[in-house]
């Protein structure tokens, strides 16, 4: 019993500091020596307490990275990196209220500034730079075929 209150004690700590994936938390509170099976007990009484959610996490990790400059695809692949369902990361980045056109533009002017590319080479070049940021082709078309 004692474990478990470490245990729970140690989580609500790491939940209070930011948002955790499940298998996340599991993953940082195995690594301290804890008991796998304990780790996961807990986990699921702070999920049915409403203290874990990968909905919630990846809500904030969204936001977080769409903030940051990174397109969808890539925020995509980190959420499913860090244990959080297809399922729920799809619905998040759909829910996100960010305009992808937009900010690939964005992340684009920032990066080579407003004038378009003026050869295949710098076209490539920030076709290349998009895409490394998670944009979908649809978005770097936009960006680089709409610079103004």
């Amino acid at each position: 019993m004692a474990e478990l209150r470490e245990l729970h004690h140690a989580a609500v700590a790491m939940l209070a500091r930011r948002e955790h994936s499940h298998q996340e938390l599991l993953h940082k509170l195995s690594s301290k020596g804890h008991e796998a099976a304990l780790c996961e007990q807990v986990l699921q009484e702070l999920e049915a307490q409403g203290l874990l959610s990968d909905q919630r996490y990846a809500e904030a990790y969204v936001r977080m990275r769409a903030n940051r400059g990174y397109g969808p695809v890539r925020i995509r692949h980190e959420l499913r990196e860090k244990g959080v369902s297809s399922i729920i990361a799809t619905a998040e980045l759909e829910q996100a209220e960010v305009d992808w056109l937009e900010l690939a533009r964005e992340v684009r002017k920032k990066r080579f500034g407003d004038a378009p590319p003026v050869d295949f080479a710098e076209r490539a070049k920030q076709m290349r730079f998009l895409q490394y940021r998670g944009f979908s082709q649809e978005q770097i078309n936009f960006a680089t075929e709409g610079a103004e």
